[in-house]
């Protein structure tokens, strides 16, 4: 995420604001001690994004090839390794950190600014790290989840994350204010653009919030957990296992 120094501030203020009116709220799911406010601020984003941003993003996908596409979401991603060889060292991952370094400069270079991607055909794989996760592994709590107007969904802790992880991102110290925020949008459009075939499964579900919800607190804590997430209810020996639960790529809208 990208903004001027005001936009972070209230950013920030405002998780801070819905985390203190967190004690006061009595929700029935701990993870999300206001909900009625949640619920109403996704209607209001969904709403938004159905309007505006899903004609846009279409409108997109028709006019772009699939190499233009595929391009523009390698350069984003590779634009971003910096951000996770910052968390690879918090965390001490360093091997990861080795991997991550040698994707970026495989990816710059051969790879012309990152347009191309032969690290992964070079066995580097991708690896995804934040400061929310790094805060995780550090035994720091999610906090309440929050649904951020036309931002999508967020814990306290991802979202303080989010905000420090700007300041780690090459765009941030490009010097043009146009042409920063111009990378910011192009990287949300793109980030839409490859959830588009996910609306369809969201569409038909029966409660788009809780899905949505659901579907990305799985995902935080099997990112944060490497994996590693505890069953809580194992099943017996002589019981069917239970089959798994539907997981979402991302449940985060447009940002």
């Amino acid at each position: 995420m990208s903004c001027s120094p005001i936009r972070r501030t209230g950013a920030a203020a405002l998780f801070l604001l819905l985390a203190g009116c967190a004690t006061t709220s009595g929700a029935r799911d701990p993870r999300d001690p206001f909900e009625p406010l949640n619920r109403a601020t996704f209607a209001f984003t969904d709403s938004l994004d159905r309007v505006a941003v899903r004609p846009l993003v279409r409108g997109y996908r028709r006019v772009a090839p699939q190499s233009v596409e595929t391009g523009v979401s390698n350069f984003f991603a590779n634009s971003k390794i910096p951000v996770t060889l910052f968390n690879d060292a918090l965390q001490c991952k360093f091997r990861a950190a080795i991997v991550d370094g040698g994707r970026f400069l495989l990816n710059t270079t051969l790879g012309i600014g990152g347009l191309f991607d032969p690290a992964s055909a070079a066995g580097l794989d991708r690896n995804e790290e934040d400061f929310g996760q790094t805060l995780g592994r550090w035994g720091v709590s999610t906090g309440p989840y929050l649904m951020v107007p036309l931002l999508g969904p967020y814990t306290l802790r991802d979202g303080l994350g989010t905000l420090f992880d700007d300041f780690a991102h090459p765009r941030q110290y490009l010097k043009d204010d146009s042409t920063r925020y111009a990378l910011w949008a192009a990287e949300k459009l793109d980030r839409r653009a490859r959830l588009l075939d996910a609306d369809l499964v969201l569409d038909r579900t029966g409660d788009k919030y809780a899905f949505v919800r659901s579907a990305y607190l799985q995902r935080r804590e099997y990112q944060t957990l490497d994996g590693d997430v505890p069953i809580e209810n194992p099943p017996e020996e002589d019981s069917e296992p239970a089959p798994p639960e539907p997981a979402a790529e991302a449940a985060k809208p447009a940002t």
